[in-house]
């Protein structure tokens, strides 16, 4: 029995790296600063007051009224298991459109502050290095490095499309 190997073509591999190519909202949470695709964001705002909903994961603050609508929110912090610290006047909400099983959702990410808006090309971006195995990194759609320094750009619907807010979508439809 012959095992064939299938090695992705150049053609393959430069149409995944131009799918990652393009405009990323840079934010940042601690010393670190990812970036998610401009196209998901609805809009940023100031931290306001959140509405706790019961019986929720600790990263789900709760529900804003954004103009009639009541929309989730995420603590981003939270969410990637990093330390929860006081909101400040940098701290923000950034609105994004993420796809759910029922449709596109909009849901708030609380991160630590906006600081840019960047254009990347593909040879920019570089693929997630491996891990080993028990690490997840499906929601990493590759690093940016820029000025010596990398950015971790995020696939934020891996980010809020995990079990754990799958099982939120239900709630979340009633919120439109």
């Amino acid at each position: 029995m012959q095992s064939t190997t299938r090695l992705a073509s150049v053609d393959e591999v430069d149409a995944k790296m131009d799918v990652r190519a393009g405009k990323y909202l840079v934010f940042q949470l601690g010393k670190e600063e990812y970036g998610i695709q401009v196209l998901k964001v609805r809009e940023i705002m100031g931290i306001q007051d959140i509405t706790a909903v019961p019986q929720t994961p600790a990263y789900l603050k709760g529900v804003i009224n954004l103009r009639g609508k009541v929309i989730p929110v995420v603590d981003l912090r939270l969410k990637f298991n990093l330390q929860e610290i006081p909101y400040t006047g940098r701290t923000c909400i950034i609105v994004i459109q993420v796809r759910g099983n029922g449709g596109p959702l909009l849901i708030g990410i609380v991160v630590d502050g906006v600081t840019d808006v960047l254009n990347l090309a593909a040879a920019d971006i570089e693929d997630t290095p491996d891990f080993g195995r028990s690490t997840n990194t499906s929601y990493l759609l590759g690093l940016a490095k820029i000025k010596g320094a990398v950015k971790i750009l995020l696939d934020i619907d891996q980010v809020l499309g995990g079990s754990d807010m799958r099982a939120l979508e239900p709630a979340m439809g009633s919120f439109k």
